[in-house]
């Protein structure tokens, strides 16, 4: 069948990939399947309870879900076949967000999927004149439960209206608006159409090794980061047309058990979580001590000093491999295939060790404007530092001042209610501005150097590039976040959140007093010392204009709830220099103390 609007993806699976799991989520300790049939009976029963709430086509509905789960799935099906307009919201906004959004865009009915994010619709709902209603997933007293919806639509009757609306849905109307957080100012309600998202799914499809001997039915995928996030969402449409079974992870620090159970052969993941895993291997193994310990750093030596990427060749690689590497290996449940990395840079560091312990990792680039891929490595062709060959349905221009274009059927219809902002990001002939500034290298791989608006100039006239200085700073154990400031200044400084997990236990080998809290570590002159060798190393691999002269320790630990960081968790540079402008202060000497 011919796959044009997303629901049509559903129903591929159903005539090719039939099987009992196509989704799979735990509750109250227990994992439930759904088969593909019992999944797209439940979409025509929502499909026919919205129409009999009085959804049209067009009408929007919100979807808003702690952690992703299979009453999302069920609900974007019923949703998007009848020509209604899904809304996924951010769990981790505020009150006053929801109010924005759901006003923006009009929203009539809200699915949530808990009390938490109930009681903050309800907080909102006063100031939303067009909600109607909320339903919610989980079952909670004096709460209006999606099963209602799902009750309305028993009786199958209707189907044949649900049927004719669906024949009537083109592929360019718009199914989905995502309201993009952004770093500063009110959210953006990206536009996208049922085009725009399959094109990207299907350009996307052969980027996604299949091992040897994996057949469709076995193939298991862990799906934990947000789906209300376009690259989660379009890997789940991906999965879904490949026949895939997708378990929902309960949360990300269930994560462990949760790779366990599953065992998955395919998972997303954003850099900061290779990271903190690499951390808690790199913990586990340097504190196992004496030959255990020895054994853990010489076979990291070895890793690192591998010529090429991929299996072990020589006889050192082969020990190294099976004493310490493929354990790394069981721990994410012995069957990765690939993990697919997206949302920011990943080290090159990290991703070389990665791939070298026998853990594949495809890096790829893209942003909700664009539905999100653009670029992307493959198996056959893969080049660690960049993001891949762009798609073969897209085109791509770097413009004079290095910011990367693209032009395609996954880039975006616009933003909702604001032509004048849609008009601005896009050239006279019609490449969207992605705000990235990169190249393209003689073997036609993507490189990605850092975001345009994020670029400054120091006072002696020099740019400053602070997310490729950030990238390589967070190599260091000891640092867990920084960012680098100076626009307008006559150096750059920078904010450095420690890891304040490895510092204590960096303080304890060392028998050293930082403190307990954060705000106690933040403070020791020794963890400060420390961290100064390692901007000092840093240092030394930029060049002189670019190098930190100063840095300050933040005492938190930034993160969403505190408005630090996006749910993407990119830096909101504008609210962590507000929040530690004395700092700032105190680095450049405008406090009046120089």
């Amino acid at each position: 069948m011919s796959i044009r609007r997303l629901f049509d993806i559903a129903h591929h699976a159903l005539a090719k990939f039939p099987k009992d799991d196509m989704f799979v989520t735990k509750y109250h300790g227990e994992w439930k399947k759904t088969s593909t049939q019992e999944f797209i009976n439940l979409g025509n029963k929502i499909s026919r309870g919205l129409l009999k709430l009085g959804i049209k086509p067009g009408d929007k509905i919100a979807l808003i879900t702690t952690a992703t789960r299979t009453e999302w799935a069920v609900m974007d099906l019923g949703i998007s076949q009848i020509g209604a307009v899904s809304v996924p919201v951010y769990p981790t906004i505020s009150a006053e967000d929801y109010v924005y959004i759901f006003n923006d865009a009009e929203v009539k009915y809200c699915f949530v999927s808990d009390r938490e994010l109930l009681e903050k619709v309800n907080t909102a709902k006063p100031e939303i004149p067009t909600l109607q209603g909320v339903f919610t997933f989980d079952t909670i007293d004096g709460a209006a439960n999606w099963q209602e919806v799902m009750d309305l639509g028993e009786d199958d009757a209707s189907q044949t209206e649900v049927e004719d609306l669906s024949k009537t849905i083109n592929p360019e109307d718009l199914a989905t608006i995502i309201y993009t957080s952004g770093t500063t100012g009110k959210p953006k309600g990206v536009m996208l159409t049922h085009h725009n998202i399959v094109s990207n799914v299907l350009a996307s499809d052969h980027r996604i090794p299949r091992e040897k001997g994996l057949d469709y039915k076995d193939a298991r995928v862990l799906s934990f980061l947000p789906i209300c996030h376009i690259f989660e969402r379009m890997l789940y449409y991906l999965f879904t047309f490949n026949g895939f079974s997708i378990h929902f992870a309960e949360s990300i620090e269930k994560m462990g058990e949760n790779i366990k159970e599953v065992k998955p052969h395919y998972m997303s993941v954003v850099p900061r979580l290779i990271e903190k895993v690499y951390d808690k291997i790199y913990d586990k193994g340097t504190s196992a001590g004496g030959l255990k310990a020895k054994i853990f750093l010489w076979a990291l030596g070895v890793n690192k000093a591998k010529k090429t990427i991929g299996k072990p060749s020589g006889l050192m690689e082969i020990i190294a491999d099976k004493l310490v590497f493929s354990k790394w290996r069981e721990g994410l449940g012995g069957n990765i295939v690939t993990l697919v990395s997206g949302s920011a840079a990943l080290s090159d560091r990290l991703n070389k060790m990665f791939q070298n312990a026998g853990i594949p990792i495809l890096e790829g680039y893209g942003l909700t404007e664009t539905s999100p891929v653009i670029s992307v490595n493959s198996f056959e062709r893969l080049k660690v530092g960049t993001v891949g060959h762009v798609l073969d349905n897209l085109e791509v221009k770097i413009q004079e001042d290095g910011e990367i274009t693209v032009k395609g059927p996954s880039v975006f219809k616009g933003y909702f209610k604001n032509d004048q902002l849609t008009k601005e990001v896009f050239t006279e002939d019609g490449f969207f501005k992605t705000g990235d500034i990169g190249h393209i290298d003689s073997e036609g791989f993507l490189k990605i150097t850092d975001r345009k608006k994020e670029m400054f100039k120091t006072s002696g006239g020099k740019y400053i590039a602070p997310q490729v200085i950030e990238n390589q700073a967070k190599a260091s154990k000891f640092i867990e976040q920084i960012m680098v400031v100076g626009d307008g200044e006559k150096m750059p400084c920078a904010f450095v959140q420690p890891d304040f997990n490895f510092a204590k236990h960096w303080a304890e080998r060392h028998k050293l007093d930082i403190g307990k809290t954060p705000e106690e570590i933040a403070k020791s002159m020794a963890l400060k010392e420390r961290i100064g060798k390692e901007i000092d190393y840093l240092n030394t691999k930029l060049g002189s204009w670019e190098q930190i002269k100063r840095f300050e320790l933040t005492p938190e630990v930034w993160s969403i709830d505190d408005g630090l960081l996006t749910p993407t968790l990119k830096l909101k540079r504008k609210a962590i220099k507000e929040k530690y402008i004395s700092l700032y202060n105190k680095m450049y000497g405008h406090d009046g103390k120089e």
